[in-house]
């Protein structure tokens, strides 16, 4: 707990209600963002937008939807990363100039968006924001008297970084996903129209069919002619971020072939090969801890129980001004159930350790609720190395596991024993090495900024 992906992205083409779709795919990929969200649609002639601060049901009224007609659509639900806590920083962003308008969703971060947007600002350019999408979109206006498509290459010549783009003019929508495909992007079939989603549990939503996960290096352009694929980069190695797996993903999506749930489940019996412990129970933390804790009691023999409950209606936490206010929503969002835990060994199930003070919190829950002994266990290697590719990582000397061992950090939570998955055996819960490891490892498929 305590890590945030950059957002969640869609795009609809060619289906009579676009926009309500996205706001349905959008709900659906709500986990990804929970700062703003933002929908905008084209009717043949001009692109309309919505957006606005806040969860996709506080963003969205009826009447919107009224202005929103049409038939291609991109969206987007948004965690702040690079730029602020905005109005100015919601997307999609539209530009609309004499060639048309372009409307622009991205999921991810890119390094070298400083030379980027202070060349754009050289050559006259000026800025709403101060978001990186922002530099995507002017480099896209930029070179558009070439054609969409040519502008589009251009563009992604130009860029560095994580990316998974939706972007849409009058009549056409186009997907790109990042070389290394750092970001996920797939693309499903609605109705008569395509949809393109940064989880498959969107498409689902929409009661679409899965077609594909988007290639890396891969440009899909989606006209009234069908689906033209272009991929411009040369071929580079796969790294998807990891943690799409262990904890951003929802468990019922499949990212590039692996089904999200299926790898937690495996996760954790990897963590029970490598860390057995006695104890009465293992529970998780959820929602992205259950899985792993459910692998790590089938392959132990220990019993699994629900232990912990989540309030699912918990609203966003910008009104707890101070850091020890934040820390102790904790108690607000998770309880233990105490049927499950009093006289009881515990082992508890967590995707990472952040700063730790999350599980300092959930550890004295757990004795709260009668836990005799508290076994954490991680699902995650230690994160050591702050991510700047489309994460909301604290700094190096914020993570915990970067400035203190294994013993320190057990200390620190109060817990009976600690321990975390090897980095090795979380590749071998995988069957494959095709991620990006950077957060545990410092070396990351882009060079930094």
């Amino acid at each position: 707990m305590g890590l945030h992906d950059e957002c969640g992205v869609v795009g609809i083409y060619g289906a009579e209600n676009a926009a309500s779709l996205s706001y349905f795919a959008l709900e659906s990929l709500q986990h990804r963002g929970q700062e703003s969200a933002g929908i905008a649609v084209s009717n043949g002639q001009e692109i309309h937008l919505h957006k606005g601060m806040g969860l996709v049901t506080e963003v969205f009224e009826q009447s919107h939807f009224e202005q929103l007609q049409g038939k291609i659509s991109v969206a987007h639900v948004r965690y702040a990363t690079a730029g602020g806590r905005t109005i100015e920083n919601a997307q999609p962003f539209l530009n609309t100039f004499k060639l048309g308008g372009i409307a622009l969703a991205h999921n991810g971060q890119l390094v070298n968006y400083e030379p980027l947007r202070e060349m754009l600002e050289d050559s006259g350019c000026t800025f709403i924001s101060t978001s990186d999408t922002e530099v995507i979109l002017k480099l896209i206006a930029r070179s558009y008297k070439k054609g969409l498509e040519n502008a589009v290459i251009n563009t992604i010549q130009l860029i560095k970084g994580s990316y998974a783009l939706c972007l849409m003019t009058e009549d056409t929508l186009i997907g790109v996903r990042d070389p290394n495909g750092i970001r996920p992007l797939c693309l499903g079939k609605v109705g008569d129209g395509y949809i393109l989603a940064s989880e498959s549990c969107a498409i689902d939503s929409v009661n679409g069919d899965f077609i594909r996960d988007i290639l890396p290096g891969e440009i899909v352009i989606i006209n009234k002619d069908g689906i033209k694929s272009i991929n411009i980069e040369e071929k580079t190695k796969k790294q998807t971020c990891i943690f799409e797996y262990v904890y951003f993903a929802r468990p019922d999506s499949i990212i590039d072939g692996i089904p999200v749930q299926e790898s937690r489940y495996r996760l954790g019996e990897v963590l029970a090969e490598e860390s057995s412990v006695d104890a009465d129970v293992v529970i998780g933390v959820p929602d992205s801890g259950i899985g792993a804790a459910q692998g790590y009691s089938k392959k132990s023999g220990i019993p699994y129980v629900t232990g912990i409950i989540k309030n699912k209606y918990i609203g966003r936490t910008f009104i707890a001004p101070t850091q020890k206010e934040r820390e102790n929503l904790v108690y607000v969002k998770l309880n233990a159930i105490r049927s499950d835990l009093e006289g009881k060994r515990v082992i508890v199930i967590d995707d990472s350790i952040v700063r730790g003070t999350t599980s300092r919190r959930l550890v004295q829950i757990l004795r709260r609720a009668g836990a005799k002994e508290v076994h954490f266990r991680v699902s995650s290697a230690p994160v050591k190395f702050p991510c700047y590719l489309g994460i909301d990582t604290p700094s190096k000397n914020e993570l915990i596991s970067s400035m203190h061992d294994v013993d320190e950090i057990c200390k620190e939570i109060g817990a009976d024993s600690l321990a975390f998955i090897s980095l090795e055996g979380m590749i071998k819960a995988f069957g494959k090495d095709t991620f990006c490891k950077g957060c545990f490892c410092g070396e990351y498929p882009v060079a930094g900024k």
